[in-house]
C-alpha cells in the first residue's frame, strides 16, 4: 500500500439548478478578505473555474478577472466593490463574496461580513499579516465570523509559511492550527502535505485540474519527518482549544489522533472562534485551491451552525430570535445596493429566516415603507439568473425595491411582528473634495449621480458648504473619491470639475464652562420664553459626545415637561453639527443640563430648542471660555523599504509630524510603522518613490482624531477662511 496513488480529476459540470437547491445544512455563505494584492480575486477566479462557473481563468494583472468587472477595477488591478457569486462544491452551495483589500473601500468589507457566516482570510506568504489584514480581521471579530486562513504566494521569492503563522499569533491574537505544510518554497514549491491524512498532494497539470495524493512517507522520507513533527504540533494546537481532542491527547492516544477526530475538533474550534485552520498554496500557480474549497465545506459553518439571529422590536425593545428555517416568518437584511442600467437598483439581501418570493409585498421596517419584489436574481459578478424564490440562508439580489438601502430590515407586509436587525458600522468621511458641473444642463445629471453613489456606498457622503455653496463629496481617501469621479465621468457622461482634496477635521473644546441663557422674544405677536443652564466640557478622544440632564433626578424633574427636555437635547445636537472654527462637527464633548425654566403659555419646544442651541454655540465660540480646538485625522502608516533607505523614510515621516511606533526587520527590508496626520500624507507616494529610488511601498488607514498644535491651528483656520 506504500506506493498507492490517488488521482483526482475535476470535470467542470453545469451548476445545479435553483429547483435542486441543497438543504440549509449544505449552504455556505462566505467571503474572501485580505490586504490589497494578497491574492483574493485570483483565488476567487480559481474557485469559479474549478467549480464550473467560469470556463476560463481571469487574471487580475491582465484586467480580465470575472469578479473585477468595473473598468476602474480592471485598469487598477484592484477590487473596488464587493462582488457576489454562487458556486457548488461537493454538492454544497457556496454563496461567495470577493471583498476589496484597499482601506478606502473598507465599508464594502464591513457590510459583507455583516451577512456572512464564514470567511477565508488570505495572506501573502512574503509579507504575512499586513495593515488591512488587521483591519478586516478585527471587523470579522466584531461580527464573530469564523475564519480559515490561506497563506498564498508560496512560490514567490522570500515566501515562508512560518512568518504568517507567527504573525497570526502576535499581531492578530489568533490561535493558528496548521493543517498543511509546503513541500518546499519559492521556485521549488510543487505541492502540500495534508497533515491530517499524512499525504503529499501534488498537481499534475498546468491548469491545476488534476492532482494526486501520495502517502508522504513513500514520496519523500525527509519530508515525512518534517510532516510528523508538524502533525504533532497540529494535534497539540487543536487539543488546546477542544476538550474532546484534549481528552485523547492526554490519554492513551497521545499525538496519534485519527484524521476524523481531528477534523471534528478543527470544526468545533473554528465554529467557536477558538482557533483558525491554516492552509497554504499558490492561487496564481493553481496549487491548493481545491483544498481551500474542501476546507470551506469541512470547517466553515452553515446557517444552521451559527447562533440564531436576534432582532429587536422597535416598539417594545424586546429581543426576538429567528432560526434559519424556511418555516419561520421572513426576516432579511439589505446589505448592498448596486445600480443596473436596465433594471435600476439591485438590492442585495441576506435571508435569515422564511422565504422570499417574486411579487411578495414587503415591509421595510427600518424606514416604515412598503415595497414590492419584482424579480429575484441569483448574481454571478455582473451577470444574473432569475429565480422565483429563495429560502433562509441564501443571498439574492432583489429588483423593484425603491426605498430600501444598506442596513434596512425586510419582513413580509402582513407579518404582525415587526422586528429590526442590527445595522452596520459606517465610518465617517476623512477627506472632502468639491465637485461641480461645467454646464447647467449637466447639474441635474450630476446631482442624480451623487445621489445614486450615496445610496450604493454609505461611506460616501455629500453636503453643501454653507459658506461657499459648493457641493462637497466626503469619502475614506483620495482613491475612494477618485474612483467616484471617474465613474461619474464614464457612466453618466458628466465632465465634472473637482477641487483639491480637503481633510475632514473635527472640532472640540479645551476646558469646561457653564453657560446660562434666557431666550425671551416676541415672534408673530406671541412671546417665546425659555431659560437653560448648560455645563459643557471635554471628553477623551474617540468618546463621541454625551448629553445628560440633572433635572432627571432633581425635585423639578416631575414639573418639567419631557417634550421640552427632548427639544433641549435636539437643540444641542443641532449646534454640535457645526463648530466655530471651520464649521466641522463638534465631537468628544459632554453637555449637562443643570437647570431650566419655563412659563406656562409662553414656552414651547421651539423656544427651548433655540435656547439650547444658542447657549451651546456661545459657550464654544472662538474666544469663548470653552476654547475651541481643532482635531485632525491621524493615519496608521506602514512603510516597507530596503534597509539602506530606512533613515530616509524615518526622517521624512518625522518631518511630516509623524511619530514612529515600531520597526521590524523582514529579510532585507525594514517595516516602519508610524502615526501621521492625514494632512501631511498628501502626495506621499511621489515623495516615497523619490526617497527610496522607487523600491518602497506603503499603506495607511485611519487610526484616530488627534489635536492640532495651537500654532498650526491658527494657520489652518486662516488658510481655510481665506485670510
Amino acid at each position: 500500500m506504500a506506493d498507492k496513488v490517488a488521482l483526482v480529476l475535476f470535470t467542470m459540470s453545469a451548476t445545479p439548478t435553483a429547483a435542486a437547491a441543497p438543504p440549509i445544512a449544505m449552504i455556505r455563505d462566505i467571503g474572501i478578505m485580505a490586504h490589497i494584492d494578497a491574492g483574493k480575486t485570483t483565488l476567487t477566479e480559481r474557485i469559479l473555474y474549478y467549480t464550473g462557473i467560469s470556463h476560463r481563468m481571469g487574471e487580475v494583472h491582465d484586467g480580465a478577472a470575472v469578479m473585477d468587472y468595473l473598468p476602474q477595477e480592471q485598469e487598477r488591478g484592484i477590487t473596488i466593490t464587493s462582488a457576489a457569486t454562487t458556486c457548488f462544491w461537493r454538492e454544497h452551495r457556496i454563496n461567495l463574496i470577493d471583498t476589496p483589500g484597499h482601506v478606502d473601500f473598507t465599508v464594502e468589507v464591513e457590510r459583507s461580513l455583516r451577512v456572512l457566516d464564514g470567511a477565508i482570510a488570505v495572506f501573502d506568504a512574503v509579507n504575512g499579516v499586513e495593515p488591512q489584514s488587521e483591519t478586516v480581521w478585527h471587523q470579522a471579530d466584531r461580527y464573530n465570523v469564523p475564519r480559515v486562513a490561506f497563506v498564498n504566494k508560496l512560490d514567490r521569492v522570500g515566501a515562508t509559511l512560518q512568518l504568517t503563522v507567527d504573525m497570526l499569533r502576535t499581531r492578530l491574537g489568533a490561535h493558528p492550527m496548521v493543517v498543511q505544510i509546503p513541500n518546499d518554497l519559492e521556485s521549488a514549491f510543487a505541492g502540500v502535505v495534508d497533515l491530517l491524512d499524512m499525504e503529499f498532494v501534488r498537481w499534475t497539470d498546468e491548469l491545476g485540474l488534476k492532482y494526486e495524493r501520495v502517502p508522504v512517507a513513500a514520496h519523500d522520507p525527509a519530508l515525512a519527518k518534517r510532516a510528523k513533527v508538524a502533525r504533532d504540533m497540529l494535534v497539540e494546537a487543536v487539543a488546546e482549544v477542544d476538550d474532546e481532542v484534549m481528552a485523547m491527547y492526554v490519554g492513551e492516544a497521545g499525538t496519534n489522533v485519527s484524521a476524523d477526530v481531528l477534523r471534528a475538533g478543527l470544526r468545533r474550534a473554528t465554529f467557536g472562534n477558538r482557533g483558525v485552520v491554516v492552509l497554504c498554496g499558490s492561487a496564481l500557480k493553481n496549487r491548493g485551491v481545491q483544498l481551500v474549497l474542501d476546507a470551506v465545506v469541512d470547517y466553515l459553518p452553515s446557517p444552521l451552525d451559527v447562533p440564531a439571529v436576534e432582532a429587536q422590536s422597535p416598539t417594545t425593545q424586546a429581543i426576538v430570535v429567528r432560526k434559519a428555517s424556511a418555516d419561520e416568518p421572513l426576516l432579511a437584511l439589505a446589505f448592498k445596493v448596486m445600480f443596473d442600467t436596465h433594471r435600476g437598483p439591485l438590492v442585495f439581501v441576506r435571508v435569515y429566516s422564511g422565504r422570499l418570493r417574486v411579487k411578495d409585498a414587503i415591509l421595510n421596517v427600518t424606514r416604515d415603507r412598503k415595497e414590492k419584489i419584482q424579480k429575484l436574481l441569483q448574481v454571478h459578478a455582473n451577470k444574473t439568473t432569475e429565480v422565483e424564490e429563495v429560502s433562509a440562508g441564501n443571498i439574492v439580489a432583489a429588483v423593484g425595491l425603491k426605498f430600501t438601502t444598506t442596513g434596512d430590515t425586510l419582513v413580509l407586509a402582513g407579518d404582525p411582528e415587526r422586528v429590526v436587525l442590527r445595522g452596520l458600522t459606517i465610518p465617517e468621511p476623512v477627506i472632502f473634495q468639491a465637485i461641480e458641473a461645467r454646464t447647467s444642463a449637466d447639474q441635474t445629471v450630476l446631482n442624480d449621480a451623487l445621489q445614486r453613489f450615496g445610496r450604493e456606498d454609505p461611506s460616501f457622503t455629500t453636503r453643501v458648504d454653507v459658506d461657499s455653496g459648493q457641493v462637497l463629496m466626503g469619502g475614506q481617501g483620495e482613491l475612494h473619491l477618485e474612483v467616484i469621479v471617474d465613474r461619474i465621468r464614464r457612466e453618466h457622461k458628466v465632465d465634472a470639475k473637482v477641487g483639491k482634496p480637503q481633510v475632514a477635521y473635527r472640532e472640540t473644546v479645551r476646558r469646561s464652562t457653564r453657560k446660562q441663557l434666557a431666550y425671551d422674544r416676541e415672534i408673530g405677536g406671541k412671546r417665546q420664553y425659555a431659560k437653560v443652564v448648560l455645563e459643557i466640557g471635554p471628553l477623551g478622544r474617540g468618546e463621541a459626545s454625551r448629553f445628560e440632564s440633572a433635572l432627571l433626578s432633581g425635585p423639578e424633574a416631575a414639573k418639567f415637561p419631557p417634550t421640552f427636555l427632548a427639544a433641549i437635547r435636539e437643540g444641542v445636537h443641532d449646534a454640535e453639527t457645526r463648530g466655530p472654527l471651520l464649521g466641522y462637527p463638534i465631537v468628544d464633548v459632554s453637555v449637562r443640563l443643570l437647570d431650566a425654566a419655563f412659563v406656562e403659555g409662553d414656552s414651547s419646544e421651539a423656544s427651548f430648542r433655540a435656547a439650547a442651541s444658542m447657549a451651546f454655540m456661545e459657550a464654544v465660540a472662538e474666544g469663548g471660555e470653552a476654547g475651541p480646538l481643532l482635531l485632525e485625522p491621524v493615519m496608521d502608516v506602514e512603510v516597507i523599504a530596503p534597509e539602506d533607505f530606512t533613515g530616509n523614510v524615518v526622517s521624512d515621516l518625522t518631518g511630516r509630524r509623524g511619530r514612529v511606533t515600531g520597526m521590524d526587520a523582514r529579510k532585507l527590508h525594514q517595516v516602519i510603522r508610524a502615526e501621521v496626520p492625514l494632512a501631511e500624507m498628501v502626495g506621499y507616494a511621489t515623495a516615497l518613490r523619490s526617497a527610496t529610488q522607487g523600491r518602497a511601498s506603503y499603506t495607511m488607514q485611519f487610526c484616530h482624531y488627534g489635536e492640532v498644535p495651537p500654532d498650526l491651528q491658527a494657520s489652518i483656520v486662516s488658510r481655510v477662511r481665506g485670510y
